[in-house]
């Protein structure tokens, strides 16, 4: 009955998404574009195509026209086309480089034509992220301006059949973005993101054809500075997250095992240039530079978040970390942040972007982008080779400030800012009515609204100072705010909208639900939902049966085949497993995300703390750090509820995984009633004061549930192991 229902649901997506296509000409693919349908509204499907074909003459051509300055070649580009193919519909299809031919009926040509003039962004400026796409009941051709349109079109083609269950309509499109800049920014110093999940966060960009990720990389705390001393302020936490073998920069990088070395950046900025998406790195300074001052504290001013410009080595010191970095990046632009100094050191700070972005580029040929933060009204004429990030509109108002004295403007106004889990200013998500609704007029967002309720503070769209838009997540309460899955659920749902908006497309709110709900699970190359397949609801059953002996797996009878294997000699008799002196189960998997129910009994044999599961993203503990409170623990930071197992006895437990919030409930055999603990986060708002004092605030978890490992280094017993999905 279920499985019918879906497929009933299927129907009518597709029917609904075609019938809205034909009616208005497009594709609703997010970003939709404009579809020229071929007559007698037929299709083909991707099971027929069986090559991939390249012209020899462009296997190896590359985009030199993006920001990447390490750009996947065309045959590169088709080598992740085919694995997405098999990835999402199970095909295999080889390439061929060779000249194609009327000969060769089933096949998807890949080619160039760097020349078609109808390429142009929203300025009628070529753009080499342009391509077209012609469907025919023979071939699939889409020719790009470069590789990367080729790229983009790959990502049309992908989206449209699995719109329409694998085919795809005959038409033909022609479609370029109208603005260079597209994508996010993710505050990775407050709060550090591991190097797979800024990959897979590219891989859902890249989906959605946006291609920056900004990472912010260095940072600290907001400090009210009237609550703290200097040297209190200096104790407080900040980051740097750049880890360099320089010696001159040892000290900069605390954090060791929170930081990047120059293997995980390049390997982040290789893969994520292997979607088109391009990394802009940024150092932050001279505010938000607790890190720096830190390290060195007499480059600091009396608030040691801000370095003194007048220290003669001041801006020496910003040269050597610049120096060092520079060749680590792989982009055409770097950021120097420059966000929210003293306003009472205006000429110093002028003269520091100057030379730091002059520097930048005798250095590197790189282009400098900072954030708005003093206009030249202000008296802060920086060079108009300086990139403009606008953010807030009580620093400045970029079309009269910025556009019209000659600026580029790089749109992230903090309407589509995010703080996740709590803020008294900005969202938690990404604002929807924002997207379709956020022009003075009541029509979609598009990069250059900056003002949502006065259009004369706007530009024309297609004012050629605009460069694009960028959305921030930042991590204002730190590291023990949110796991970085969260930041992705910040995301998860609104982001594509925006790209739909950020690209140029003009989708309807109604129109992108229907296509997000079918497209999203199926974006390639990550799993940041941490969905596992099962054939029913119950996704593990480990029960425990008597193992013949010499053998040392655990049946899954769940059905799907996730059988465990034990290891150091753990003992299972009448449906229990005894685990002592280090012995454990390992499963073939690793997190289960949202929404899910971990179900079990255990029985501890002393209140040492110890891993009860334990897996890629998360892991339950008995207790902590000498504590016996039951503990979740991510990105190696512990989250302690009010409650403690009993010992010697056996306890019925649930970890429940739904929606924004993770909680444990217990019971026991002896008569005690149930019991629910919500796991919380206590924010920490560095001062902002509150009618009792300074303001606390506590917030749930989600955390995804850990399954890789079950009792390593716990000393008990456990039996009835259930994994099943909660609706």
């Amino acid at each position: 009955m279920e499985t019918q229902l879906r497929r009933q649901t299927q129907v009518c997506f597709c029917v609904l998404i075609f019938s809205c296509a034909l009616a208005y000409g497009r594709l609703l693919t997010i970003p939709a574009l404009p579809f020229t349908y071929s007559p007698g509204n037929k299709s083909t499907s991707l099971e027929t195509i069986s090559r991939i074909i390249i012209h020899p003459d462009y296997s190896n051509a590359r985009d030199y026209g993006g920001e990447t300055l390490i750009p996947p070649t065309l045959l590169q580009f088709s080598e992740t086309l085919r694995d997405d193919l098999e990835a999402t519909f199970g095909l295999q299809i080889p390439i061929q480089i060779q000249p194609p031919s009327d000969n060769h009926p089933g096949s998807l040509i890949l080619s160039i034509n760097a020349s078609n003039p109808t390429l142009l962004d929203v300025a009628g400026r070529k753009s080499t992220e342009g391509y077209t796409l012609n469907i025919t009941e023979h071939t699939i051709t889409i020719t790009g301006a470069s590789p990367l349109g080729v790229w983009w079109g790959t990502r049309t083609l992908l989206q449209a059949a699995v719109l329409h269950d694998g085919r795809v309509p005959h038409g033909y499109a022609t479609d370029t973005p109208g603005w260079r800049a597209r994508g996010i920014m993710l505050d990775a110093a407050r709060h550090y993101y591991p190097p797979e999940f800024v990959i897979e966060i590219c891989s859902y960009l890249s989906y959605f054809k946006q291609n920056q990720l900004h990472l912010h990389l260095s940072d600290n705390m907001f400090i009210n500075y009237e609550e703290y001393t200097r040297q209190q302020a200096l104790g407080l936490y900040s980051a740097f997250r750049l880890m360099s073998e320089n010696p001159l920069l040892e000290g900069l990088a605390r954090l060791a095992n929170e930081s990047y070395s120059r293997d995980q950046f390049e390997m982040i900025q290789q893969r994520c240039a292997g979607r088109g998406v391009t990394v802009i790195p940024e150092i932050e300074a001279p505010a938000h530079a607790l890190a720096i001052v830190q390290w060195k504290p007499d480059l600091g001013l009396e608030d040691p978040t801000m370095l003194n410009l007048s220290h003669p080595e001041t801006l020496p010191t910003l040269q050597t970390i610049w120096k060092t970095f520079l060749p680590w990046f792989h982009c055409k632009t770097i950021h120097i942040g420059a966000d929210e100094y003293s306003s009472e050191h205006i000429p110093d700070y002028t003269n520091y972007v100057d030379n730091l972005a002059r520097y930048v580029t005798d250095m590197s040929s790189k282009t400098t982008r900072i954030w708005a933060t003093f206009t030249p009204q202000n008296g802060a004429n920086v060079s108009k080779n300086v990139e403009i990030q606008h953010w807030a509109p009580y620093e400045d108002n970029p079309y009269f400030d910025f556009v019209q004295n000659g600026y580029r403007v790089l749109n992230s106004d903090f309407a589509t800012y995010i703080v996740p889990k709590w803020s008294p200013y900005f969202g938690q998500t990404i604002d929807k009515s924002l997207v379709f609704n956020g022009t003075p007029g009541g029509g979609g967002f598009s990069p250059n609204i900056f003002d949502r309720r006065n259009a004369t503070n706007n530009p024309p769209r297609n004012h050629s100072a605009i460069t694009g838009h960028i959305a921030p997540l930042w991590s204002d309460w730190g590291r023990t705010a949110s796991t970085y899955l969260e930041a992705y659920y910040a995301w998860r749902d609104g982001l594509p909208a925006l790209a739909d908006k950020q690209w140029g497309g003009d989708l309807l709110e109604s129109e992108y639900d229907v296509s997000f709900l079918k497209l999203q699970p199926g974006v390639p190359a990550q799993n940041l939902d941490r969905k596992i397949t099962s054939k029913s609801e119950t996704v593990l059953e480990y029960r425990f049966k008597e193992i013949e002996n010499g053998s040392d797996i655990v049946e899954d009878t769940s059905g799907n085949g996730y059988h465990g294997k034990l290891y150091h000699d753990c003992k299972i008799r009448g449906s229990i497993l005894t685990l002592s002196h280090g012995c454990y189960l390992e499963t073939p998997l690793s997190s289960k995300g949202r929404d899910y129910i971990l179900s079990f009994s255990v029985k501890p044999f002393s209140s040492r703390p110890a891993s009860l599961f334990s897996g890629g993203d998360s892991a339950l503990w008995t207790g902590y750090d000498g504590y016996s409170n039951v503990t979740m623990i991510s990105g190696g930071h512990p989250y302690s509820l009010n409650y403690t197992l009993p010992v010697n006895t056996w306890t019925q437990l649930e970890l429940i995984g739904t929606g924004n919030s993770t909680r444990l409930r217990a019971s026991t055999k002896c008569g005690r009633r149930d019991s629910t603990h919500v796991f919380n986060t206590r924010i920490d708002t560095g001062g902002v004061q509150a009618s009792g004092g300074i303001l606390h605030v506590w917030v749930p978890m989600a955390f995804e549930a850990p399954l890789e490992r079950v009792g390593e280094g716990f000393e008990g017993q456990i039996k009835d192991i259930l994994l099943k999905t909660s609706i």
